[in-house]
């Protein structure tokens, strides 16, 4: 059960709980609390690495099922997506180990997503994705 400071003013818990780890006062540190405020840090982490994967695949979507509408905007959403997701990796490199299962995750999402965009039906798109990994991630990818 969470501390009432950490539910009633979460930065001054992290900060009294920083205080106590650091003068090793173990035995006042809000273990539980602790645990849950990781648990839901990394899967907050997942969760940012799927959203982000799901709008670079809806918009590789859009580019090949819409090839009429390309343009400038959708390459440099593409390009964004795709930096964001090489510097969330960066920094969490043992997400990459779970790829597979994200991107069937995102992929969903990304259908649903183009889908709407488009105006297109959900089943007008692949039903597995059919993007590569080292496809989605090539700077000079985009589907035709």
């Amino acid at each position: 059960m969470k501390s009432n400071l950490c539910k009633n003013d979460f930065h001054a818990w992290i900060l009294d709980q920083v205080s106590l780890l650091k003068a090793r006062q173990f035995t006042a540190v809000d273990v539980e609390s602790i645990i849950e405020e990781l648990e839901i840090m990394g899967a907050s982490e997942r969760r940012q690495l799927v959203s982000r994967l799901a709008v670079l695949l809806a918009y590789l979507l859009k580019w090949q099922h819409q090839p009429s509408y390309r343009g400038r905007s959708w390459a440099l959403t593409v390009k964004e997506q795709r930096r964001q997701l090489g510097r969330h990796l960066r920094d969490n490199p043992s997400l990459e180990a779970r790829i597979d299962e994200f991107l069937a995750d995102a992929y969903g999402d990304a259908v649903l997503m183009a889908a709407s965009e488009t105006g297109l039906d959900e089943d007008a798109f692949p039903e597995m994705c059919p993007y590569a990994w080292t496809d989605i991630m090539d700077a000079n990818f985009l589907p035709n």
